[in-house]
């Protein structure tokens, strides 16, 4: 049995039964869809865009794309509730075409409304997006073929005009609007970075922050408990833990450690990228239909943006110092179990506040959802554009939520608390998710 067939029963509740299902069922001979196939193509797309429409702001663009998919496809053939599209088109029309209508054109847009002073070689991209366009429509009868273009087109459509606005504008639903930071000097307030020239090193996507969410209410449904108290004891002990293991220079740490730190920082699109592709995987090995490789995509990528919508929101928030200022203005936290250490460098650095993690948030949501589907003893493989070549394996989804948490501290990013708490927020988004979006129809 599919072990989606378990989720689409019982929803959020723990999928025992799915667990089992695919512990002990034989993964079908792998076979790629082009629910798969686009998904591949949208990552590889988007991952090109410059600094200011990258990190989260890849998290958004996938989930408009994902989103317009699964519409796309479940307008064809409806099995849940509709995320935008309510629109219904003939049983007969190509799914093949409406995915790779639905994906490229939200794709093209994407490409074409990023503002004209963010610079990056648009029309390169937009003729390999063409190109693989063509390609998918090739070979597919004229009739089924047309029937699934206005399939796509309409959800597509659907999916441009709820974030862009009666007005059309890119920046409608809050994207790339201003910073939300407010400089403040006090001690446990974020401090950015200089570069080598003496500018800050600010974060090229604040604007996160405000962006209106595709699933929860609002950017702060899911505001995290915060950060600890600098004076309190669990402060004091994720501070020492961090400054013991995540120095650039750390004699505590160990050398698998460091790697496993630089393996989950991932410079092509981080984990958002590293998390698609283990579904895609996923999809390939247990031969998912179409529509239900639609559902996936659209609910991974649709929650993890709300994600890290609620989390940038949090970051800015709660302005929690990094590791590399609190210990070295240790002297001024009030704590007298944290010591200074004025030349206290991390292992990596981040240009934005501390609090909640945006890998964890990231992680917390698609693992959520990928354990939803597969059920937790489902074993798969991570790569890192970091390694290329080398993976990572585990036979649990949870065992490498683990081993992100603690990679974060080793690389000096960030406290134990801001980890957890973020993984939290990205499960709760996907609750949320579950019980109010995509319901099975009768």
């Amino acid at each position: 049995m599919n072990p989606l067939t378990q989720f689409k029963k019982i929803q959020i509740l723990p999928l025992l039964i799915a667990l089992a299902l695919v512990a002990l069922g034989s993964p079908a001979e792998a076979q790629v869809n082009e629910v798969t196939h686009w998904n591949d193509i949208a990552v590889t797309t988007l991952v090109a865009f410059p600094a200011r429409a990258t990190g989260p702001a890849l998290q958004i663009n996938m989930g408009m794309t994902q989103g317009a998919v699964y519409d796309a496809v479940n307008a064809i053939d409806p099995m849940h509730q509709p995320y935008l599209l309510t629109t219904q088109f003939p049983a007969t029309a190509s799914k093949e075409a409406a995915i790779a209508t639905a994906a490229y054109m939200v794709l093209s847009n994407i490409v074409s409304t990023v503002p004209e002073n963010i610079v990056f070689d648009r029309a390169t991209l937009l003729e390999r997006l063409t190109t693989e366009y063509n390609n998918s429509l090739n070979g597919i009868p004229p009739g089924p073929r047309d029937a699934g273009i206005a399939a796509g087109n309409a959800a597509a459509d659907a999916m441009i005009a709820a974030r862009h606005g009666e007005d059309f504008c890119p920046c409608a639903d809050g994207r790339f609007g201003p910073s939300p930071w407010v400089p403040n000097y006090e001690p446990g307030h974020w401090q950015p970075l200089l570069n080598p020239d003496g500018t800050l090193q600010l974060d090229p996507v604040a604007w996160v922050a405000n962006v209106r969410p595709f699933l929860i209410q609002s950017p702060s449904q899911f505001r995290t408990d915060g950060p600890n108290a600098l004076t309190s004891t669990a402060y004091a002990e994720d501070f020492n833990e961090v400054k013991a293991l995540g120095s650039m220079n750390s004699t505590t740490r160990t050398p698998e450690q460091t790697h496993i730190a630089l393996f989950w920082q991932s410079p092509a699109g981080g984990a958002i990228a590293q998390w698609n592709a283990v579904a895609r995987n996923l999809v390939d090995q247990y031969a998912i239909d179409l529509g239900d490789s639609a559902l996936l995509f659209a609910m991974l990528n649709l929650s993890a943006a709300d994600a890290l919508i609620n989390c940038w929101n949090d970051k800015y928030y709660w302005d929690f110092w990094r590791p590399w200022t609190a210990i070295q203005r240790a002297d001024e936290d009030g704590n007298p179990d944290t010591e200074r250490d004025p030349s206290w460098t991390a292992l990596l650095t981040a240009p934005y506040p501390e609090h909640p993690s945006g890998h964890l948030a990231t992680d917390g949501a698609h693992l959520e959802v990928l354990q939803m589907f597969f059920g937790d003893r489902t074993a798969f493989d991570v790569r890192s554009s970091r390694f290329p070549g080398e993976v990572r394996h585990f036979d649990r989804f949870s065992l490498a939520l683990s081993e992100i948490i603690d990679a974060r501290i080793w690389a000096g990013l960030h406290f134990r608390t801001a980890d957890v708490q973020a993984h939290i927020l990205g499960r709760k988004v996907v609750h949320y998710m579950a019980k109010h979006y995509f319901q099975p129809l009768q």
